[in-house]
């Protein structure tokens, strides 16, 4: 199944502006580039890859500038890192019967729109150290969902950290961007091992991506927000998930 021009140009036209939204709060946007994917009808065949490859880079740098910035935290970091690293392989090694990847895909984007409209309404001051045999196994699920749909994780791992105060909203994000680089890397090595091979338009995809995760991590990681176009972006999601949980 080819790709309509028209579809690829539309796609390419909105690819920036969910980069840098989703680099604005630390990710690297796989969840949104699939629910694109999805809206667009892309085949499920060239959906996780791209989705792997494109987190790649646009959550690097995003953890570039999060780090910068003075917010990420080794020993947040580590335990999660350390369980979800194989099983991301795992997950991304194994192929899914196209309708139970899309209910699969269509659940975890709950988790991204969850992101999205949930935020914390009082300050971080409760912050509790990590429990590092709890963050492994935690790591070791997200991992493997990570690299079986195509998404690094960080619409999951987010939220974790927040709900269970190891770290504030800054922090949260410098953790999940590098949660994410290494979850996508490992997952498309995954991915690669079994004989999945990249879109010819990967290129061009991954510059585009660039040019908005830039400038949404730059501004980001110096407490900018806008919660109007996060808003628009959790529109987006709404309409993938219920497209892909009920048709």
């Amino acid at each position: 199944m080819e790709i309509e021009t028209s579809t690829l140009m539309i796609f390419l036209f909105i690819l920036p502006v969910l980069s840098f939204l989703y680099a604005s709060v630390g990710h690297g946007g796989a969840s949104g580039y699939l629910a694109l994917m999805a809206l667009f009808n892309f085949p499920n065949t060239t959906m996780k890859q791209t989705a792997l490859l494109l987190n790649l880079f646009v959550a690097g740098i995003a953890f570039y500038h999060y780090y910068k910035a003075g917010h990420f935290r080794k020993k947040l970091f580590i335990p999660f890192a350390i369980g979800s690293i194989p099983t991301a392989f795992i997950g991304g090694s194994m192929q899914v019967e196209p309708l139970v990847y899309k209910k699969i895909l269509g659940v975890l984007l709950i988790f991204a729109i969850g992101r999205i409209f949930w935020k914390r309404t009082r300050k971080d001051s409760a912050i509790k150290d990590i429990k590092c045999t709890q963050a492994l196994i935690l790591g070791l699920a997200v991992g493997f969902f990570s690299g079986l749909i195509g998404i690094g994780g960080g619409i999951i791992l987010t939220p974790i950290i927040l709900l269970l105060h190891w770290g504030n909203m800054k922090e949260a994000a410098a953790v999940s961007a590098l949660f994410i680089w290494v979850n996508s890397f490992s997952g498309l090595l995954g991915q690669f091992s079994s004989g999945i091979t990249l879109l010819p338009i990967s290129g061009v995809m991954v510059v585009i991506a660039i040019s908005g995760g830039l400038a949404g991590s730059y501004l980001g990681s110096r407490k900018w927000n806008n919660r109007i176009l996060e808003y628009c972006l959790g529109i987006v999601l709404i309409s993938a998930s219920v497209k892909l949980l009920l048709f």
